[in-house]
This record gives C-alpha cells, sequence and structure tokens, in this order.
C-alpha cells in the first residue's frame, strides 16, 4: 500500500510507501478517517501538510489532512502523526441556510441541497466552485422518495440522515481536481435473493479469520413524541412508533425549526404531521438496537474487495456460535504497519 500526496491545487507531490503504520477507514454512508504515524523527517513535514489530499492505493476515497501532531522523545526518536477525514467532509462545511422543504424524489431533493449550498448558492461566497454531482440511474436510488424539511444543520449531517433512513450511501470522488458527489446502493450479496453471486463470511471457508460480536438495546427507543412549532398547547404534536408494554421506549423529539409555512403557502394539518412524522423517523434511527460483527476476513482467497463485495453491500455472516446474519459492510479498516496489511470489515445486520 502506497499513499499519494496532493496538495491544495490538487497537484501531486510526493508518495509515501515507508511509514510505522496507518488506520484507513472508508465508510457507507458517513466520513472515512484515518491516522499516518511515522518518524520526524524534514521530508515528512514538507511533504505533508493540512489539507493537502492523500490518496489510498487500495481505497477509492481520499482523505484531508486536518491534524498534525508531532511528539518529541530523547530516548525513542520523534514521531508525527497525521489525522484527517476524507473529503466527504467538505459537507461539514456548509449548513442548510434556508429553510428547505423536500417533497418527492429523494435524488432530486439531495440534489437541490447541494446546488441551493454548495454549487450555485444566492450568496457567491457560499460557493465551491470544483464541485458537482453525478446523478444515479441505480432503481434502488431513484425510486426513492422523500417528505422532509431542514434548516440549520450541516449538509453533511442531512444527508448522512436521509441516507441512514434509505439504506443508501454517499461518496464524493476526486477528478481531475473536482469533487464529484453521488448515490449509490449496495448489492444483495446474502442468500435471501438468487440474482447475485453469494459472497459468505463464516470459519467453515476458513475466510473469517478471527471475529467479535457485538449486540445492544442500550440506546434503543421505540416511540417518539414529536412536537412541532408553536406555543404550549397550540403546538401540533405526532406520535411515531407503535410499542407497548417493556418494549415501548420513548423518546421527544424536537420539531420546533420545521415551519408550517413553505413559500408562503400553509400547509394542512395533515401535511405537517408528515413532515414532523420523517423528524421522528431519523430520530429513532439514531436510537435503534445495534447488531453487529466485526473482525479480519481473508480477502486474498474467497472473496476479494473491489472485486466480489464492496462497501455498502449486504454479505452473508456466521461466526462458530451459530451466530448469522444477512449484513450490510457499513465500513472498510485496512491496517497497515512493520508486520503487515490487515482488513476489517463492520458489518452491521440488515433489519
Amino acid at each position: 500500500m502506497s499513499l499519494t500526496i496532493l496538495d491544495t491545487n490538487f497537484i501531486q507531490t510526493n508518495i509515501i510507501d515507508n511509514f510505522e503504520s496507518l488506520l484507513w477507514v472508508d465508510r457507507y454512508a458517513e466520513c472515512g478517517d484515518f491516522e499516518l504515524f511515522t518518524s520526524v523527517t524534514d521530508e515528512i513535514i514538507n511533504a505533508l501538510k493540512s489539507d493537502y489530499y492523500l490518496i489510498n492505493s487500495s481505497s477509492d476515497h481520499v482523505m484531508i489532512v486536518e491534524d498534525i501532531k508531532i511528539k518529541s522523545d530523547v530516548e525513542n526518536g520523534n514521531t508525527i502523526a497525521f489525522s484527517g477525514r476524507s473529503v466527504e467532509s467538505i459537507l461539514d462545511r456548509r449548513i442548510v441556510w434556508n429553510q428547505t422543504t423536500i417533497d418527492g424524489n429523494l435524488q432530486d431533493g439531495i440534489v437541490r441541497l447541494l446546488n441551493e449550498n454548495i454549487i450555485n448558492p444566492t450568496d457567491v461566497n457560499r460557493k465551491i466552485s470544483n464541485f458537482n454531482y453525478e446523478l444515479s440511474t441505480d432503481v434502488s436510488v431513484t425510486s426513492l422518495t422523500l417528505n422532509a424539511q431542514y434548516i440549520g444543520l450541516t449538509l453533511l449531517e442531512v444527508i448522512k440522515g436521509i441516507c441512514d433512513s434509505n439504506k443508501i450511501g454517499f461518496k464524493i470522488k476526486v477528478v481531475d481536481g473536482v469533487f464529484i458527489f453521488s448515490l449509490y446502493a449496495g448489492i444483495d450479496r446474502s442468500y435471501d435473493q438468487t440474482v447475485n453471486p453469494y459472497v459468505e463470511f463464516t470459519p467453515k471457508f476458513d475466510n473469517l479469520l478471527n471475529s467479535n460480536y457485538e449486540e445492544s438495546n442500550k440506546a434503543l427507543k421505540t416511540v417518539s413524541l414529536v412536537v412541532g412549532e408553536g406555543e404550549a398547547t397550540s403546538r401540533l404534536t405526532t406520535i411515531i412508533g407503535d410499542s407497548v408494554e417493556l418494549s415501548r421506549r420513548e423518546i421527544f423529539t424536537d420539531g420546533s425549526n420545521i415551519s408550517r409555512t413553505v413559500d408562503t403557502i400553509v400547509l394542512t394539518e395533515v401535511e405537517y404531521k408528515e413532515l414532523l412524522k420523517q423528524r421522528g423517523v431519523e430520530n429513532l434511527l439514531l436510537n435503534s438496537s445495534t447488531e453487529l460483527f466485526d473482525g479480519e476476513v481473508d480477502t486474498t482467497q474467497t472473496y476479494k474487495i473491489g472485486e466480489d463485495f464492496f462497501i455498502g453491500d449486504v454479505v452473508q455472516i456466521a461466526n462458530e456460535y451459530g451466530m448469522e446474519s444477512k449484513s450490510r459492510v457499513t465500513e472498510i479498516i485496512y491496517s497497515k504497519s512493520i508486520e503487515g496489511m490487515d482488513v476489517y470489515p463492520t458489518f452491521v445486520k440488515v433489519k
């Protein structure tokens, strides 16, 4: 694995293939991140600076250097650590500036958010001139609809929430110095379908070398009271979820920043409650139960990353204790040190 360095003008300045350790994490519907650790030299200090870009020969994602830390140690030598997030993090640099109501096609709605806040905003100071988007033709994306309203949140928060609730991913490629945003959906390679070749990680195939299983209901909420704009008893409310007895775990969702007036038109009570419901759904999603596998897999024999399966795909997972699930590859962790290269996917059960 080698790292290519691009400066802020996307001009290649150096290639790094000699370092002590690298942790590189790609994610499906969220920013990835990295940490590069090596000895301090004049060459590395001059080669890698804040806001520079890193390209990994094993990954499709590009990272931005955000933090640099130098540690002086007389006995063990001086070291330097570079860390940061993937280019998807530039969505964190813009908020949804104006009240924006989306009612219709999901992809069109996200394109509108990008156009109004990055690509062609009213205030030209907010524009990122080398940002564009690529429309998906995948029916798993193009068939989705959205009825929601946003203001004040960062584009990263909004788009991540939309993608999470619809089980799709987003990414930003860097092509000839241009950021190209796109939505995508992972492919189902589990035993629940017959269209695509199966991908299974299990000790019986000798491709799940070690694993960790985690299940938690600690943060689980199943019912949300969503309260909209207004004062005291005049505030409209709606309820998401219908659990009862001990399975009922309640949470409050504040929808006071969702306006009932959209482009001078006052929504009906039914229309407004639909917007509140979407906010409640997103809040419940943030407070759901978790069931995940992670571990080291052999990606050189049975199934290869980038050939047989990709981040976002749904695969079959089973450990030696009979715990089996249809799970999505939500992140892939690349870890390289003097001992070699390891790959650790994280699999989250598909509900």
